[in-house]
């Protein structure tokens, strides 16, 4: 293994609160990138020194050496940037699939979303941008937060707004121009969410893909009734376990070209593999907002 991240479901495998687990002992880790050491007399089409990575994902990612089937791995162009190799599978697969399953977008619509500093975020961000789709960030309110703004905007966020922001009663007097948004995206629950809601237009969808709040999803009567609204979730683990290992791998491949062009980029961490004590902590938040946490072996 070359590196791999710390991503906010390998440490709920840990906890055990994840809905898979691994058989016991297991090793942590889920995704990553790796370089082929050695191969058995019956590989084809794979030779020491190519890169690859799991795909579908596959747990066990965080160790020095893996021994697993051919069909477990997937070459990739050894151009693309390691830590971006390391990290393609979870959360730019997340955003890509979540702007293509739930509503037929077209250039000029708009999306909402919540968690907008998180590496899906980043993603729906400049991928929406690409297809000319408009986008609507909500981020908390934080020290940094005009930082935090800045950054979005200069990866393509059509407008971002803090939390507080958004007490007021006419949140599309918020958007000018731009059209309101026929689809959201919530990974934080509790009043985050809520305020995906008001910003939804008429007959709009929420799609939920985390919970970071650890807070419900509280939605009023009239959201349902008079605005028609839908909620759906998204699991990626559910979407690549349904026979699409092939159309996996090809977006997979989209994605990665996108990021050795300089289209699509996201903040992360590199820490070396004796120092995972640190970016555990970091990952868990122990020290405050951190950028993802990327073990480099």
């Amino acid at each position: 293994m070359l590196a791999a991240p710390i991503n906010p479901s390998d440490i709920n495998r840990i906890e055990g609160v994840y809905p898979v687990r691994p058989p016991m002992p297991a090793v942590g880790g889920y995704e990553g990138v790796g370089e082929v050491h050695a191969i058995g007399s019956a590989v084809k089409g794979l030779s020491a020194g190519d890169w690859v990575i799991p795909s579908p994902p596959s747990s066990g990612t965080w160790q020095t050496y893996v021994v697993k089937e051919q069909t477990v791995w997937h070459k990739i162009d050894k151009r693309t940037p390691m830590e971006y190799a390391a990290t393609v599978t979870v959360n730019p697969l997340s955003a890509l699939r979540m702007l293509e399953d739930f509503v037929a977008l077209k250039s000029g619509d708009t999306i909402v979303q919540n968690g907008a500093t998180s590496i899906v975020g980043q993603c729906v961000i400049q991928l929406a941008r690409l297809h000319g789709i408009h986008s609507i960030n909500i981020i908390r309110d934080r020290a940094g937060s005009d930082e935090a703004k800045a950054n979005l905007q200069q990866l393509g966020a059509d407008e971002v707004f803090t939390e507080s922001q958004l007490e007021v009663k006419n949140v599309r007097g918020l958007l000018g121009n731009i059209p309101e948004p026929v689809l959201g995206f919530n990974c934080v629950g509790g009043n985050a969410a809520s305020l995906i809601l008001k910003f939804l237009k008429q007959g709009g969808t929420m799609v939920t893909y985390g919970g970071m709040s650890k807070k419900p999803i509280t939605v009023s009567t009239s959201a349902f009734i008079f605005k028609e609204l839908t909620l759906k979730g998204f699991w990626l683990q559910r979407w690549m376990s349904s026979d699409k290992a092939e159309e996996c791998r090809s977006m997979i491949d989209y994605l990665l070209g996108l990021c050795r062009d300089g289209k699509l980029k996201y903040e992360f961490e590199v820490a070396p593999f004796d120092d995972f004590h640190t970016a555990l902590e970091k990952a868990m938040g122990k020290k405050g907002r951190q950028p993802k946490q990327v073990l480099k072996f």
